[in-house]
């Protein structure tokens, strides 16, 4: 994976902030939205396509488009700066592949501890019952 090739490839907009703010809010477009085209994103293999497809399958449009919008500062070079620093964690994230997990077993000497103190503590509770004066 090149970031530099893959910064190519992504598409900005700037867009006017929702919510409350004031005359600031409603004259300057400070939000930016990040867009990233997977399936048709030529620094990234097939396999990490396919990768990626599948386990940001949450964070992507039907077309597979992944896209991350950042609204925290006033300045849209910061909101710029954030969204892309954003971008390279989730795709970082995207790539690691889980390892498989191996299934175990209770040793021996481990079941005969486990009822064993299940045992005990059977007892333990049956001595503590009122006895019976039939």
């Amino acid at each position: 994976m090149n970031k530099e090739t893959i910064h190519k490839e992504l598409q900005f907009k700037a867009v006017r902030s929702s919510g409350a703010g004031g005359q600031h809010v409603n004259k300057v477009s400070s939000k930016v939205e990040l867009a990233f085209n997977i399936p048709n994103s030529e620094s990234l293999t097939n396999d990490e396509k396919e990768l990626l497809l599948k386990n940001l399958s949450n964070r992507l449009t039907k077309d597979g488009i992944l896209q991350i919008s950042s609204s925290e500062s006033r300045s849209q070079h910061s909101n710029k700066e954030k969204v892309i620093k954003r971008f390279f964690e989730i795709i970082e994230k995207g790539m690691i592949i889980p390892k498989k997990r191996k299934p175990t077993k209770m040793s021996k000497a481990q079941k005969l501890k486990r009822l064993d103190n299940k045992q005990k503590n059977a007892t333990k509770k049956s001595l503590r019952k009122k006895p019976d004066l039939d």
